[in-house]
């Protein structure tokens, strides 16, 4: 990929979606909280029970949810000043903080990996990832699937120049996928899990083997730095919703359903395989994710080294 379409690559993810996100933007005046989620994870434990409305309306500030498909639009809105604090795997706030944005690492939640993989027809010609060579592979640009497609890859022996690599959002991918359009999708739950559903479908490789990493919650800096008890208020919420999915697994499934619209047979696989608890980025996870970000620079798939630690936010220090 030459540098030319790499910038362009990282700067689309953060200017392609304008139309799309006039339509979630929400009037705010210092006394709303917009929190940007996707159908997965604690954010959506939240919004079910009210907990962060019943948190945050004693001290006169209203909360908002707002829904995307994956984390590029997110981090775009977050950019924007669309939301304040959201949810998303491994590399889209890569491709944001090499597009400029000014965005913090909150929090994050490592993950091994068996939520997410890479998925292809049941009896079809895939059997090796080796042989995803010169194939027709979906993925969401900028998400989290764009790293496991590169690590899998590699595993392989191979580049994405050895593929046909075909850029969907995870609705659009699905589509493509049922009707034969694409040979193989990188996906993630509950995506993952209501395509497992169909006995057509095969699991190529998870996730677990080829590109286990985190999820973060990410916030504006302005925010984040002006309101650092909120943020604290958050991820103690977030761990208090974790505590409830792990003593509620049939419970969680039937939230997960009712909330997504995703079938509860799909949601009680995807949903025990989330991680729900958050903890602060220690030296290892943010080592972890250095290294992807270097990754992608060295194949200029952004167009320059960013350093992961000049975004990463540090809790206040708690009163002796």
């Amino acid at each position: 990929m030459s540098v030319i379409l790499a910038r362009r690559t990282a700067a689309s993810l953060l200017a392609g979606m304008l139309t799309g996100l006039a339509a979630t933007r929400v009037a705010y005046a210092g006394s709303q909280l917009r929190i940007g989620y996707q159908k997965n994870g604690a954010l959506v434990i939240l919004r079910q029970q009210g907990a962060l409305e019943a948190l945050f309306a004693p001290r006169g500030i209203a909360v908002s949810y707002v829904e995307f498909t994956s984390g590029p639009p997110m981090l775009e809105a977050l950019n924007a000043g669309a939301v304040d604090f959201g949810a998303t795997g491994d590399t889209p706030p890569i491709f944001a903080q090499a597009a400029g944005s000014d965005l913090l690492y909150v929090g994050a939640q490592p993950v091994e990996g068996d939520n997410q993989a890479i998925i292809v027809r049941a009896g079809g010609p895939i059997k090796t990832l080796a042989d995803l060579r010169g194939h027709r592979l979906a993925f969401t640009r900028g998400s989290s699937a764009h790293n496991v497609v590169v690590k899998a890859l590699a595993k392989a022996g191979l580049t994405l120049a050895d593929i046909q690599p075909v850029p969907l959002q995870p609705p659009d991918a699905a589509a493509a996928f049922r009707n034969g359009a694409i040979d193989a999708w990188a996906i993630w739950d509950p995506f993952l899990a209501i395509a497992e559903q169909d006995p057509t479908t095969r699991v190529l490789a998870q996730a677990t083997d080829v590109a286990p990493s985190n999820s973060f919650f990410l916030a504006r800096r302005a925010w984040a730095e002006s309101s650092p008890d909120q943020v604290t208020l958050i991820l103690d919420a977030i761990n208090k919703a974790a505590a409830w999915a792990a003593a509620n697994p049939e419970s969680l499934a039937g939230l997960m359903a009712q909330v997504t619209g995703v079938p509860i047979e799909a949601q009680r696989v995807a949903a025990p395989r989330g991680v729900y608890a958050v903890r602060p980025l220690d030296a290892r996870i943010i080592a972890q994710q250095q290294d992807i970000a270097d990754t992608f620079a060295r194949l200029r798939i952004i167009p320059a080294h960013i350093d992961i630690r000049q975004a990463v936010w540090h809790a206040p220090a708690s009163p002796s």
